[in-house]
C-alpha cells in the first residue's frame, strides 16, 4: 500500500558492510620488563646506529612492552626524532573552509549528513574570511596553512575555488598552503599540484582490516589510491591516523606498516574525541599513558616523518601534552580543529618555549 505522500521520508544511515579482511599482524605475548629492555635497546641500535627502519616483528615487540617501560620507549622515540628530523617543530593552522553536509558515513565525523549532529552544512567561506584566518596563522610563526573541506571529493566548482584561493593565501601570507578535499581523480591531483598546493591531506585513519567498521561509503583502497596520486604529481603527502575507534593493537601496527609503505611526508596523529550524534559517540577516550605509548610507536615506525599532534590531544593527554612532545612529536596544529576547540595558541607556544623546541619549517620551500 502506498505511503502517505505528506509525510517526510526518513533518512537511512544503514548500508551493507564489505567483507572484513583479517589483520595480517600477529603480536607476541606481552613482554616482561627485562625482555622489554632488550627489545628497546635493539630498536635503539637499529634506528640510531644502523639508521634503518624497524622490521615488522621488531615493531610488534615494542607494542607489547609493559606500562612501566613506556617511559623508556618515549625517550628512545625522542632521540630518534632528533637524530632523523632535527630539533624544529612545524606549526600549522587549519581552516574548515566548507563545513558539514558531507555525504560520506565516516562514523567518527560530526560533518556527515547521514548523522544527526549539531554540525550543519555551511557554504564555502568567502575570500576575506580565508585570508584573515591565514593571516592569524602566519602571525604566530606557523609555516603551513591547510584548507579543509567536508566533501567526498571536489566537484569542478569547488576545485576552481580552491585553485583561486591557494595563490591568494600564498601571496598574502607567505605560508605554504595545504588542502584536504577528499578523494581525487588523476586530473584533479594534477591541477592541484600545478596550482601550487604544497601538501595534500588524505588520512587513512585506520588499518585496512578495520576500515569497513569505520566507513562504508568508500573503501580504504580509494583512500590509498588518492594518496598515491598526490605523490605521483609531486605534492607532499599528509596522511594520518585516528586512534581509539575500537581497533586492536595489532591493527594499529598494521596501519603503521601501511603508512610506511605509502611514504607520507607528514603523519597527523588524532585521538578520537567522540562527537554527539555519531555512531562512535559512546566510545571511551584513549587513556593518556596509552596515547604516549602510541605516539612513541608512530615515531619508531616512521622515524623520518613530520609527526603532528592533531585532534583529540587535549582530551586524551590532558596534562601530559608536553610529554607527548618528548615522545616523538615534531609538529602540531595550533588553534581550533574542524568541529572541536583546541587549547590556546599561546599555551602551545609557551609549551614549545619551555621545552626549548624551535619553531621552523622542514621542507625548505618557504
Amino acid at each position: 500500500m502506498p505511503g502517505d505522500a505528506t509525510v517526510a521520508p526518513t533518512r537511512s544511515t544503514v548500508s551493507l558492510r564489505p567483507p572484513v579482511e583479517p589483520c595480517p599482524v600477529v603480536l607476541p605475548d606481552p613482554l616482561s620488563p627485562a625482555a622489554a629492555r632488550i627489545h628497546i635497546a635493539a630498536a635503539a641500535g637499529a634506528l640510531l646506529d644502523e639508521h634503518r627502519d624497524l622490521e615488522p616483528d621488531e615493531l610488534g615487540a615494542l607494542a607489547v612492552v609493559p606500562d612501566q617501560s613506556v617511559t623508556a620507549l618515549a625517550s628512545l622515540a625522542h632521540e630518534v626524532r632528533l637524530a632523523w628530523c632535527g630539533p624544529n617543530v612545524e606549526v600549522e593552522g587549519i581552516l574548515s573552509a566548507k563545513t558539514g553536509g558531507c555525504p560520506e558515513d565516516c562514523h567518527f565525523c560530526a560533518q556527515s549528513s547521514r548523522f544527526d549532529t549539531p554540525v550543519k552544512a555551511t557554504p564555502f567561506l568567502d575570500t576575506a574570511e580565508v585570508l584573515a584566518a591565514a593571516a592569524e596563522v602566519a602571525a604566530v610563526g606557523a609555516t603551513e596553512f591547510c584548507l579543509v573541506l567536508a566533501v567526498r571529493g571536489p566537484d569542478s566548482r569547488t576545485l576552481d575555488r580552491i585553485l583561486e584561493l591557494v595563490p591568494l593565501v600564498r601571496q598574502a601570507t607567505g605560508l605554504n598552503v595545504a588542502v584536504s578535499a577528499g578523494i581525487l581523480s588523476d586530473d584533479q591531483a594534477r591541477r592541484l599540484a600545478a596550482g601550487g598546493v604544497h601538501r595534500y591531506n588524505h588520512n587513512l585513519e585506520t588499518a585496512r582490516s578495520f576500515f569497513p567498521q569505520v566507513v562504508t561509503t568508500h573503501s580504504w583502497e580509494e583512500r590509498a589510491d588518492t594518496c598515491r596520486l598526490v605523490l605521483d604529481h609531486g605534492m607532499e603527502l599528509c596522511c594520518g591516523a585516528l586512534v581509539g575507534m575500537g581497533e586492536s593493537d595489532a591493527q594499529r601496527i598494521e596501519l603503521l606498516l601501511q603508512l610506511r609503505e605509502l611514504g607520507p611526508t607528514e603523519v597527523p596523529v588524532n585521538f578520537l574525541n567522540p562527537r554527539p550524534g555519531t555512531p562512535f559517540s559512546e566510545l571511551p577516550v584513549v587513556g593518556a599513558w596509552e596515547a604516549i605509548r602510541w605516539i612513541a610507536l608512530f615515531r619508531l615506525a616512521l622515524p623520518g616523518v613530520i609527526l603532528r599532534y592533531a585532534g583529540g590531544r587535549e582530551v586524551t593527554l590532558r596534562d601530559l601534552q608536553a610529554m607527548g612532545m618528548t615522545s616523538g612529536i615534531n609538529a602540531l596544529i595550533v588553534g581550533n580543529y574542524l568541529t572541536t576547540l583546541g587549547r590556546s595558541t599561546a599555551e602551545d607556544l609557551a609549551m614549545l618555549d619551555d621545552l626549548r623546541m624551535p619553531v621552523g619549517a622542514f621542507t625548505g620551500t618557504l
